[in-house]
């Protein structure tokens, strides 16, 4: 079911104009009594590679781009599309879109924000020189001459994307795409300051450089330590602001994370231990949310590397994880096994599960012992290969048990190699992996935030799965004049990834992180988990 007739519209492709309303305040409930001290302190996971928005790619650097930096659009509390820069927009045709900036919004600096700003940044999004490992986000939305721009045929000018006047906004896309409005407020579709950037070049990102448009401005950024915000004055929003400073701590160990919240030393962590997570619901209630996660949790082959080109390898592995031990013991907060890519609760989404799905774990690891001994491998010739993950609790606990089932059922050795946030996401990107955990997380509540990535070509398709018939169906789907011809090709694509297994879908998330009982407005019905530090407040004791 759609949210409201807002998400419908966008999804169905309905034509539509709207305007600003009241319901991006901070919803703070009349009569209620605010703290005199309004300082929030939030886990963030790891040291972010960048607050440059088109030069990231993960969670703990959208979190802090999300305070400092406002696109077109933004979210409420449920996850529906709002206005965030762009007070209106319409189309008549899902192919041409005219957004109104309001003429309120201001960068941190006091300059206007400016149509151009965006074709600026957009241009610089494609723009083969600065390497966005996110460029493909605008080729997914089909913006006009984005793909050839990326592929270096054409010129950053030529992109779907002018500026009528400083406060009018046209993009032109190639193929009518309803849901285009609610792509916008990516992370990567954010503005920068244009004359900022072209004066300091990468340096521009220091605290004493940073130019925002978002509720808050950079104040310090101490590596491995802290990232502190400030409430920015400048922001159009800025009356109903409540929260005066953020800090971001980028603290690695959930463990060690849990015990600064139980110590009062932090209001919102990252996430949280899951072999403490029952003794957390018994013994702070008051403190664990647990809210729905459009988040799929799954190992990826480089299939570029020998002897991972082999379908066969590849399903044995998959065949041989007991999904049902690692979403219910070994992480265990309400997680579900996944048998398919994108998480059942998506938008636009129907998935006829693999077969394999229906057999019995018995069955599964008959299969796979048969799979890997046709490809080869068995007791005089066992397979060994590297298991790459980034730096983290709950990711080792999940490493340490498929390894061990691989080893138990298949004779297969799994060497763990652990790596610090960047330096895993670079590895990645390079192609220096054999077998990595992997997560993605919705950009926006559509399925083909998670099944484009997968696509030839696409920036973030690290196994380099390549297929004629897999790109086929999602080029169908942004075709498709209807819902239900789109859900068709979305199912299509997902049998494809399970009948050459590129990746091995574990689980679906949710979200389960401990939260001061003093902080308000903290977003329960979000399935993204976009929490703006601008909407939450602290009432008294």
């Amino acid at each position: 079911m759609y949210k409201n007739k807002i998400t419908q519209a966008l999804l169905l492709g309905a034509t539509i104009t709207l305007a600003a309303t009241s319901t991006f305040a901070a919803n703070v409930p009349s009569g209620t009594k605010l703290a005199e001290k309004q300082e929030l302190v939030r886990g963030n996971g790891a040291e972010v590679e960048s607050l440059d928005p088109q030069k990231v790619s993960g969670v703990p650097e959208s979190n802090v781009i999300r305070d400092l930096l406002e696109g077109l659009v933004i979210q409420d509390g449920n996850g529906n599309t709002i206005p965030g820069v762009a007070e209106s927009w319409e189309t008549s045709d899902n192919k041409t879109w005219v957004f109104h900036l309001r003429e309120k919004a201001k960068w941190s600096n006091g300059d206007p924000v400016k149509a151009s700003d965006f074709v600026y940044s957009w241009r610089r999004l494609v723009d083969p020189s600065i390497g966005s490992p996110y460029a493909s986000y605008l080729e997914m939305t089909t913006m006009q001459n984005a793909a050839d721009i990326i592929s270096g045929a054409k010129k950053p000018e030529s992109l779907g994307v002018v500026a009528v006047d400083d406060y009018t906004l046209k993009v032109t896309l190639d193929k009518p795409l309803p849901y285009f409005v609610t792509m916008t407020g990516h992370t990567s579709m954010k503005p920068v300051n244009q004359a900022v950037v072209e004066k300091l070049g990468d340096s521009w990102t220091s605290p004493e450089n940073y130019v925002g448009n978002g509720a808050y401005k950079l104040s310090k950024w101490v590596v491995n330590e802290r990232i502190v915000l400030t409430k920015n004055p400048n922001y159009w929003d800025a009356d109903n602001t409540v929260i005066k400073k953020v800090s971001f701590l980028p603290i690695e160990s959930y463990v060690a994370e849990m015990n600064r919240f139980l110590a009062g030393e932090i209001d919102l962590t990252y996430e949280m231990p899951n072999e403490h997570f029952k003794r957390i619901k018994k013994d702070y209630p008051e403190s664990l949310k647990v809210t729905p996660y459009l988040c799929s949790y799954y190992y990826e082959f480089n299939t570029k590397k020998k002897p991972f080109d082999d379908i066969k390898v590849r399903k044995a592995l998959s065949f041989a994880i007991d999904r049902k031990i690692i979403s219910d013991l070994v992480v265990g907060k309400g997680e579900t096994p996944a048998y398919n890519f994108t998480p059942l609760a998506t938008n636009g989404l129907s998935v006829e599960m693999p077969e394999y799905a229906g057999w019995t774990q018995s069955d599964r690891v008959k299969k796979a012992k048969q799979l890997l001994k046709e490809a080869g491998y068995g007791e005089d010739n066992p397979l060994t290969f590297n298991l790459l993950y980034n730096t983290n609790d709950n990711h080792k606990k999940i490493a340490v048990a498929i390894s061990s089932m691989w080893k138990k059922t298949l004779g297969v050795n799994a060497v763990l190699e652990n790596q610090e946030w960047k330096t895993y996401l670079d590895n990645k990107r390079q192609g220096n992996f054999e077998v990595s955990r992997a997560g993605w997380c919705g950009d926006y509540n559509e399925a083909s935030t998670f099944l484009s990535i997968m696509k030839s070509g696409h920036s973030q398709n690290y196994p380099n799965y390549s297929s004629v018939s897999y790109d086929r169906e999602i080029d169908n789907a942004l075709l498709a004049t209807s819902e239900e011809e789109r859900s068709k090709d979305y199912k299509n694509a997902e049998a494809l990834l399970a009948q050459d297994m590129p990746i091995m879908p574990i689980y679906h998330y949710v979200n389960a992180r401990l939260v001061n009982p003093s902080l308000g407005g903290y977003p329960m019905k979000n399935p993204e988990n976009n929490v703006f530090s601008k909407d939450l407040y602290f009432v008294e004791k």
